[in-house]
């Protein structure tokens, strides 16, 4: 699974690894310059670079680490390797990835700011990161869909649920739109909580193409808002990877609970055919 730089080499492979503190390694094949720096570049945002150095393990293999004390704002952040006293980067291709340790992570109870970062491949064939960093943050867990609505739980972190706490049903765009249903809540920092939805409210205007309707969580009266998404584990994009039933919402009308690409939990409302 490696590919020998030259002085002519465009590309380099690597193959990642995570461990449950969130360390993420990168070993990579040699290149050209012994002094070169795994270079993460995030995406967007022009000149928001992190290198890091590599260092020889075996012969042919060069490693770089990214430590979790690693400051590395939320994006994308795509893989380069920079050879020292030239303009040149070299693109990193995904090798093997064993990211198991991140499966249903649990950071401690009273935990202020949750981070995840999983390494994953492009639709063109490089490696990336997608790094998230949430302070507070409402992880989402399991979705059940019933006839008429769904129901979720989840833990919540950085802060606690209190008197008023409610989930919120959002519509982008259309700021009057919210529907409010209450939050079952333990009520400290790092504990679990439940909601349930019913889709009707949400079809009560005319639904002429999709609709999404993002889910936020508000801690109590006042407090500000908090997105539901599900970050911890090695799932970089849900939104085609957990695929839910759709349910009647109104006549015409059906709703489906959904992931975004950035993992966030949503309901999508869709003008539902006539024969369905």
């Amino acid at each position: 699974m490696t590919v020998t730089a030259t002085a002519t080499a465009t590309t380099v492979r690597a193959d990642c690894a995570a461990d449950p503190a969130g360390t993420l390694t990168f070993d990579l094949a040699p290149v050209a310059a012994p002094e070169a720096v795994l270079l993460l570049r995030r995406r967007g945002a022009a000149g928001t670079t992190v290198r890091l150095p590599l260092s020889r393990t075996a012969p042919g293999r060069l490693r770089a680490v990214l430590e979790p004390s690693t400051e590395l704002p939320e994006g994308r952040w795509d893989a380069y390797v920079e050879e020292p006293g030239s303009e040149r980067t070299l693109t990193v291709e995904p090798g093997l990835r064993d990211l198991r340790a991140l499966v249903d992570r649990t950071p401690a109870t009273g935990t202020a700011t949750v981070s995840s970062r999983v390494p994953y491949p492009t639709l063109d064939g490089r490696l990336a990161v997608r790094c998230w960093l949430r302070a507070p943050h409402a992880e989402a867990g399991a979705v059940r869909v019933g006839p008429s609505g769904m129901s979720a739980e989840g833990v919540l972190y950085g802060v606690a649920a209190g008197e008023g706490a409610v989930v919120e049903a959002r519509l982008p765009g259309e700021p009057a739109r919210v529907h409010r249903v209450p939050l079952t809540a333990a009520g400290e920092p790092g504990g679990a909580f439940s909601f349930t939805l019913p889709y009707a409210p949400l079809a009560t205007g005319p639904v002429e193409g999709e609709k999404l309707w993002q889910l936020w969580l508000v801690p109590s009266a006042g407090a500000d808002p908090v997105r539901i998404s599900r970050i911890l584990d090695d799932v970089w994009s849900r939104n085609r990877s957990f695929v839910y039933p759709g349910r009647p919402a109104a006549d015409g009308v059906r709703a489906t609970p959904c992931y975004t690409a950035e993992n966030d939990l949503c309901v999508r409302l869709s003008p539902r055919p006539a024969k369905d």
